[in-house]
């Protein structure tokens, strides 16, 4: 069963994060909230939890595009190729935010990551994630949480969301309720900004 902790963006319980440090080292998969939808992550380095999280998302994790959560853009280069100063300050006038950018990936990637031509980056605007990935001292793997309902495209209540993933994930962080718009994914491998999917992030 899941275990659901409420964390407050407010004032996050340093026990309660500190858990879910504990979970994530020990290959556990969260649920985590973000500036835009509830979202699924884990360690990135961690082999056997990626593929869990492919899994859980019916893809094979050769085929998976999961996303690599920073609090910052100071882990840009440890999963990017050199990118040029007019790009660094356009993801900088952008970030934290509600962007997924997509940059040319090195090889220094992750072994879940070998192959990747291209890599999508978040820096998401939430205290939470930015705690989890600075107390951790590295980025998660990300993926967003789809709704089976026909109407409704993204969940936004946690306990709703705790229900249905009880026996899927080790954690679920109860911090309110989320939003239902994605976050909005720009393709910046040419050079200039490229809107693959419009969502809640706006390029002016």
């Amino acid at each position: 069963m899941a275990k659901i902790l409420k964390i407050y963006p407010e004032n996050p319980q340093e026990n309660l994060v500190n858990e879910v440090i504990k979970t994530l080292k020990n290959g556990g998969l969260i649920i985590y909230p973000s500036d835009t939808i509830y979202a699924l992550g884990c360690n990135i380095f961690d082999i056997k939890a990626m593929e869990k999280l492919a899994q859980l998302k019916k893809m094979k994790l050769e085929k998976s595009k999961f996303s690599i959560i920073c609090n910052d853009l100071s882990h840009l280069s440890d999963f990017t190729r050199p990118i040029d100063t007019s790009v660094f300050r356009f993801l900088k006038s952008h970030l934290p935010g509600p962007f997924t950018f997509i940059l040319e990936a090195n090889k220094s990637l992750p072994l879940a990551y070998k192959g990747h031509k291209t890599i999508g980056i978040r820096v998401p605007d939430h205290p939470i994630p930015q705690l989890i990935v600075e107390k951790l001292g590295h980025p998660i793997a990300s993926t967003s949480i789809k709704d089976d309902d026909e109407i409704l495209e993204y969940s936004t209540d946690p306990e709703l969301i705790a229900e249905k993933y009880d026996h899927l994930v080790d954690i679920v962080i109860d911090s309110g309720y989320g939003d239902n718009v994605a976050s909005t994914i720009v393709d910046l491998t040419s050079g200039e900004p490229e809107i693959i999917r419009q969502g809640k992030g706006i390029i002016l």
